[in-house]
C-alpha cells in the first residue's frame, strides 16, 4: 500500500461555510471530499442536512454519505472504517483527500490512531430495556459501582452514556475510558476551522432553516417517518428531523418547530465551536473574507 496523501480536513461549526471552501479547494487540489457530518451519512436525509445533490457536487467525488438506514444507530467505529477506506482510496489514485464536516468526533476517528470498542447488540438492548424501565439512575449506580472513574465523569441523568460504559466494561473487561485519548496522528494533515461572526452565523442559520422548509423539509420528514425514522435512536434527534417529527405528533405548531429548529442549531454551533475551539492543530479562518480559497490554499502550501 502506497503513502497517504496529506489529509485537508475542514472543520467548523454549521452554515459557516464549509461546503463552498471544501468544493473550491477539492478543484484547486485535485481532490476528493469525504463526508464528516454525521447526519449526511442517513439515506433520504438530504434537505434537512444540506446535503450536495449529485448535480450541486461540481464533478467532485464525495465518499460515505447515504450509508445508513434512518432505523439504525449511529456508530463512529463503523464511519472510521468506511472513512479510512476512502483516504485509501484516494491516496491510491493520488487524489487530495478533504475530509469535511462539523462532527468533532467523527473528524477525530479519522485523523486520530485510536480505536473504539464495539457493541453487543443484544447486551445494548438488555441495559436500553433496563433504562427505559427503571431510568438512568439504577444504572448509574450500577456503573458507580463497576467504574467509580467513569461514573464521576459521567452525569447521571446521561442514560446513552452510561448504557455504552456499562456495555463497554461487559465487553472489554476494563475499566471505560469516558474521556478521548490524547491525539496520536494517524496522518500527515491540516485542519482548516472556517467560522464567521456571531451574529452573520446566526443569520446564516436563520436563513439556512427558511430555505429547507421551502425545499419541502416537512415532507421529507413524513415521508421517512413511514419508513421508521422515528425508532431510530440517532436520525430522529437531527436538528430539524425532531421539530418536525412533534409538530407531525401534534406537540409543536409549524411555525413552532421552524423557530425550534433554529434555535436548537445556534445552540449546536455554540457546541461545535467549543469542540473545535479545544484543538490547537485547527487553524481558523474567517469565512467571510474574500480571500478565502487563496488564504486556505496557502496554509496547505506550508503543511505539505
Amino acid at each position: 500500500m502506497g503513502a497517504v496523501v496529506m489529509v485537508v480536513a475542514v472543520v467548523g461549526p454549521t452554515a459557516a461555510g464549509k461546503t463552498a471552501l471544501s468544493l473550491a479547494l477539492a478543484d484547486a487540489l485535485d481532490g476528493e471530499v469525504i463526508n464528516a457530518d454525521s447526519m449526511q451519512l442517513y439515506r433520504g436525509m438530504d434537505i434537512g442536512t444540506a446535503k450536495l445533490a449529485v448535480s450541486e457536487r461540481e464533478g467532485i467525488k464525495h465518499h460515505v454519505l447515504d450509508i445508513w438506514d434512518v432505523t439504525e444507530p449511529a456508530s463512529v467505529a463503523g464511519y472510521q472504517t468506511l472513512a479510512r477506506e476512502a483516504v485509501r482510496d484516494c491516496s491510491a489514485r493520488t487524489r487530495v483527500p478533504l475530509l469535511v464536516g462539523g462532527s468533532g468526533l467523527y473528524v477525530r476517528a479519522v485523523l486520530e490512531d485510536f480505536d473504539f470498542p464495539g457493541t453487543d447488540p443484544d447486551l445494548r438492548a438488555d441495559l436500553e430495556a433496563e433504562l427505559a424501565a427503571d431510568g438512568p439512575a439504577a444504572l448509574h449506580e450500577r456503573l458507580r459501582e463497576r467504574d467509580p472513574a467513569a461514573a464521576a465523569r459521567i452525569l447521571p441523568t446521561n442514560g446513552r452514556r452510561i448504557v455504552r460504559a456499562l456495555e463497554v466494561i461487559a465487553i472489554t473487561g476494563r475499566p471505560f475510558v469516558a474521556e478521548l485519548p490524547p491525539p496520536a496522528p494517524m496522518y500527515k494533515s491540516v485542519q482548516l476551522g472556517v467560522d464567521r461572526d456571531t451574529a452573520d452565523l446566526d443569520d446564516r442559520i436563520a436563513r439556512r432553516v427558511d430555505a429547507m422548509w421551502e425545499a419541502g423539509l416537512v415532507a421529507e420528514v413524513a415521508a421517512l417517518a413511514g419508513v421508521g425514522l422515528r425508532d431510530g435512536r440517532t436520525a430522529s434527534r437531527a436538528l430539524g428531523y425532531q421539530q418536525v417529527l412533534r409538530f407531525l405528533d401534534g406537540e409543536l405548531t409549524e411555525e413552532e418547530a421552524r423557530q425550534e429548529t433554529v434555535r436548537a442549531t445556534r445552540r449546536f454551533v455554540r457546541r461545535q465551536r467549543s469542540w473545535f475551539r479545544r484543538d490547537p492543530s485547527v487553524v481558523w479562518l474567517d469565512a467571510a473574507r474574500p480571500d478565502l480559497v487563496e488564504a486556505a490554499l496557502a496554509l496547505v502550501a506550508e503543511a505539505r
